[in-house]
């Protein structure tokens, strides 16, 4: 196929060209146009669908789609290591650490031969019973500043799916390979991760050193104090831990807090927070952590306790940092009622496996084209033109991004050269050729 059939904008292809290695070429060929067929289509992001928004579903095959998810040779996993490295290089600061957010979420899926579709937590789902059947997927995201957003921005780089009566059946277990999956793609990085009170068991004992863990601390955990110092000529193993500390309610009676300025959920304000260093055993073994107390509606006790491995941090940045997770909640909400994740109708192992980490890391590459070469403050104004009653507006939304995207695909799709079509200079050339034989 030639290159010229498949116009993609040079801004667009500078960040794709970052992926050619993963793929041979007929098949980074296929990468570039189903991706661009993702984003540019309004309608159903079904493989049909990534065709038909590409403009490519009368010039390729519907079988070369699919089989790019099922049959071609290429891993999610490298894909969503190469968007890792991507995002890092060009949105985080050099030398500063990486923050990174774990969830996992249900796509929902219909039929009996959908492979490892079941049925799983749903917290969305309507009813008592919030169960839903489809596809789990935990999902890993890098957490970064953009200088026009107030709040933080999760960009999706990672996903595994959760597969019943396997390994992968663990969630906390996905959670803690793809961290070390990715502290090892980033070195000389050191990542902190942040979690709801789910990621929390005895497989974070496996955590490297460059690894930091931040998570909600359980009402009922078993706290224990450091170990007590080793008495001389005293036989036997060192003690692994101290005395079990008293209950999280005790805890914070007794300690002494400070009122510290936090900024979370786009606001600063103040609160009161008291630090204890402890061992977690259950969950972290000897490594010593940090809990954090935070109280900033009660008069007395505590209304969030925090738990981190990161000792060097402080309570204000623990704080920060655990409400910083949201934004993957922001990001998985997105993928699914913005860019259309979750649409596909694949049902065999590779391409159930393959679909979504493509879809996400698609709408990584959207947020991180805008925010490199896109963002014009002016963008704010042009929409509220469009939509004056937005008088509160004043940061580009994902929906905004999104379209800058889909106007400039679209763009390069009915204004890119096409050899085998006449310019309108030759057009021009023609008329003028035809008028003097004519006369």
């Amino acid at each position: 196929m030639p290159a010229a059939t498949l116009p993609v904008p040079a801004s667009l292809m500078t960040l794709l060209a970052c992926f050619s290695p993963l793929f041979t070429t007929p098949s980074f060929r296929t990468f570039c146009g189903l991706a661009c067929g993702f984003l540019a289509q309004p309608g159903k992001r079904t493989v049909c669908g990534m065709l038909s928004g590409a403009g490519l579903s009368r010039e390729w095959s519907h079988d070369r789609a699919h089989s790019f998810f099922s049959r071609a040779r290429w891993n999610p996993d490298d894909l969503g290591l190469a968007t890792a490295r991507l995002v890092v290089s060009l949105l985080v600061p050099a030398g500063e650490p990486v923050l990174v957010a774990v969830d996992d979420t249900l796509f929902r899926r219909r039929g009996k031969k959908v492979w490892a579709a079941s049925w799983f937590h749903d917290g969305s789902a309507q009813g008592p019973a919030k169960t839903g059947r489809g596809n789990n997927w935990v999902v890993k995201a890098v957490i970064v500043r953009l200088p026009f957003c107030a709040r933080p921005v999760a960009l999706p780089v990672l996903a595994k799916l959760v597969v019943k009566g396997t390994n992968s059946a663990s969630r906390l277990w996905l959670g803690r390979r793809m961290t070390q999956m990715l502290a090892d793609a980033l070195p000389g990085r050191r990542v902190h991760v942040v979690a709801d009170s789910a990621y929390a068991g005895e497989e974070l004992r496996k955590l490297g050193k460059d690894v930091t863990w931040t998570t909600r601390l359980r009402k009922d955990a078993a706290l224990h104090g450091l170990p007590p110092a080793r008495v001389p000529g005293k036989k036997g193993r060192p003690r692994l831990r101290g005395d079990r500390l008293p209950s999280l309610a005790r805890i914070a009676a007794a300690a002494t807090s400070a009122q510290v300025t936090v900024t979370r959920y786009g606001n600063a304000e103040a609160v009161r927070a008291a630090a204890v260093t402890c061992l977690w055993y259950s969950v972290f073994g000897t490594r010593h952590v940090q809990v954090v107390l935070l109280r900033d509606k009660s008069s007395s006790g505590y209304d969030l306790a925090l738990v981190t491995t990161d000792l060097d941090a402080t309570p204000a940045q623990v704080i920060e940092r655990y409400a910083a997770r949201w934004a993957i909640e922001v990001a998985i909400e997105d993928a699914k009622q913005e860019f259309g994740a979750g649409q596909d109708r694949n049902r065999t192992a590779n391409a159930v496996r393959r679909t979504i980490p493509f879809q996400l890391t698609c709408q990584t590459l959207a947020m991180t084209w805008y925010a490199t070469v896109s963002h014009d403050p002016a963008d704010v104004e042009e929409h509220r033109a469009r939509a004056p009653w937005y008088r509160s507006k004043t940061r580009p939304s994902t929906a905004d991004m999104l379209s800058k995207l889909r106007r400039v695909l679209i763009g390069a799709r009915f204004n890119a050269s096409r050899p085998d079509q006449p310019t309108s200079q030759e057009i021009h050339a023609i008329r003028l050729a035809w008028e003097a034989a004519a006369a």
